[in-house]
């Protein structure tokens, strides 16, 4: 498989399982769970016939967002990072996109890149938790 911007694993657990599993991972890292957004239902809530789920988690770890817009204030714009818990083709999918990645496209800072990795490396472990 080639590397891609995006980091999605496929669960056998039901949609609902895993977002609950999810959101338990997360704060076992030290991550808070800022806002949850229901992405399948607020869709259909506004008539749009969409069939499949989507919640997507705005994740926050505060010592390294504080690092970050200490950094680059222009950065609060890709932040907090998200990961999302959706169903596709009748599979339960978790997936971000890699936080080292897209501040790689937003700053050349090497202490950012850092910061960036070992962001990105607990919310993979996040993800490969729960799946």
């Amino acid at each position: 498989m080639r590397y891609s911007i995006y980091y999605i694993a496929e669960t056998n657990k039901p949609f609902d399982q895993a977002a609950a599993d999810l959101e338990a991972a997360v704060k076992r890292h030290g991550f808070g769970v800022l806002h949850v957004h229901d992405l399948g239902s607020t869709l259909r809530s506004k008539g749009i016939a969409f069939e499949q789920n989507c919640k997507i988690f705005e994740v926050c770890n505060p010592v390294q967002a504080g690092k970050v817009l200490s950094a680059d204030m222009r950065l609060n714009m890709a932040l907090p990072c998200r990961i999302s818990v959706f169903t596709e083709n009748g599979a339960t999918k978790i997936g971000t996109i890699r936080p080292a990645e897209m501040l790689a496209m937003l700053s050349q800072e090497p202490a950012l890149a850092q910061i960036a990795s070992e962001v990105e490396a607990k919310i993979l472990q996040m993800i490969d938790e729960t799946k």
